[in-house]
């Protein structure tokens, strides 16, 4: 059994900052660390996910699936946001989709024939997939409908990255249930760090009736300036409530990742030497390394 997470303390308020009230604590919360079962296919389906939104889901979902196809990985990135802003960031436009992931969970057409060819596989998202909770709410087995739909596909891909929308409703639940883990982008602000305790709520309760093995694979720090007291104590609150599953790689704010969705393409294709593609790049290795990791320890327990 753990130990329980000390509950952490609020961040210090920097002097010429206006006392906004009192501040409540991040409950302390030490999500379930997915294992990968004796036997279980090597793809990994990991979905990102946060309810908040602006914390760089999408940007982290494309820039981290271009980092491991760069590292030789066969990639599939899921657009599974109504939003379609996936979609959109490889130069296609949503709203003039005929097909997509909507026609895959509700329709149930192939997924094979919504996948798009771009910098990674694309399975994409149109305007219709903001009805799909309604259409699926119908349906048996409605929280399914994805993992049933990667099953054609899923033995291609060595990665399959699932962008969810900012919400924690079927959809995303959709995806929790098709996941061998969960990445969480966390913006680095005190506020949003609370989001994380509803998420592993959800998450538990995914567990308990659908998918035994879903768990918080990694959380990412998103939005990072070294130089405010705000984001290092943001930081620091991650490390205390979460360990070691608080990812290394620090992404810092950069407008490089706005410029490059206009382009219709990654920051790693945009701006391939810069610090913003690197640190995406460093945030890849650091998740295959844990993935190689994991699947070691595994393997010597079933030895």
């Amino acid at each position: 059994m753990r130990e329980p997470v000390r509950e952490p303390e609020p961040p210090t308020r920097e002097p010429e900052r206006a006392d906004p009230g009192p501040v409540v604590p991040v409950p302390a919360v030490q999500p379930v660390r997915p294992s990968t079962p004796a036997g279980a296919t090597a793809t990994q389906v990991i979905a990102l996910a946060n309810q908040k939104g602006g914390v760089a889901k999408t940007t982290t979902t494309l820039n981290l699936g271009v980092a491991f196809s760069e590292m030789g990985h066969r990639v599939l990135l899921v657009d599974l946001d109504p939003q379609g802003n996936l979609t959109m960031s490889q130069g296609l436009n949503p709203d003039v989709i005929e097909r997509s992931m909507f026609d895959v969970l509700v329709h149930k057409i192939p997924i094979s024939e919504v996948i798009e060819h771009r910098e990674v596989d694309l399975a994409v998202a149109s305007i219709d997939l903001a009805g799909a909770e309604l259409a699926l709410s119908a349906l048996i087995g409605r929280e399914r409908s994805l993992e049933k739909a990667l099953a054609e596909v899923r033995s291609t891909y060595d990665f399959v990255l699932i962008d969810t929308p900012p919400s924690l409703g079927l959809l995303t639940i959709n995806a929790f249930v098709a996941a061998t883990g969960v990445i969480v982008p966390v913006q680095c602000e005190y506020l949003s760090l609370r989001g994380l305790v509803q998420l592993e709520n959800t998450l538990a309760m995914v567990r308990e009736n659908l998918n035994p093995d879903v768990g918080v694979e990694g959380i990412v720090p998103t939005m990072f300036d070294g130089r405010t007291l705000h984001s290092r104590e943001a930081i620091e609150i991650l490390e205390e409530s979460f360990g070691d599953l608080v990812y290394r790689t620090r992404i810092r704010k950069t407008v490089r990742y706005a410029e490059a969705p206009v382009k219709g393409c990654s920051v790693l294709k945009y701006d391939p030497t810069g610090a913003a593609a690197e640190a995406y790049r460093e945030l890849a290795r650091e998740i295959v390394a844990a993935k190689e990791a994991r699947d070691g320890a595994q393997a010597r327990k079933h030895a």
